[in-house]
């Protein structure tokens, strides 16, 4: 292999070095972090679905699912990975 093929190549590794620092690693850091914040809902967390529903989470199953209680004495259950943001958290049992 010589020079000119070397450098016939470099343009496509940096164009897939600025994809992946552009694109991927972030999508990867944000897919993380919805992670982590999927993990630590509990009891009492308000939370948004990616419907739109705003509720208070009333229990936490361990089968992937949330009881969400969305009006006075109705609740619904969600998966839990579909809950797109914490509005507010409940403080940690202390005991």
């Amino acid at each position: 292999m010589d020079s000119s093929t070397i450098a016939q190549f470099i343009p496509l590794i940096l164009i897939f070095a600025i994809m992946y620092f552009l694109l991927i690693r972030p999508q990867q850091k944000k897919m993380k972090d919805h992670q982590k914040m999927v993990e630590n809902l509990r009891r009492g967390d308000r939370v948004v679905t990616q419907g739109g529903m705003i509720g208070k989470v009333t229990k936490v199953k361990e089968d992937n699912e949330l009881e969400i209680e969305v009006a006075p004495e109705v609740r619904v259950t969600v998966i839990k990975s579909t809950v797109a943001q914490v509005l507010s958290k409940t403080e940690p049992a202390k005991g």
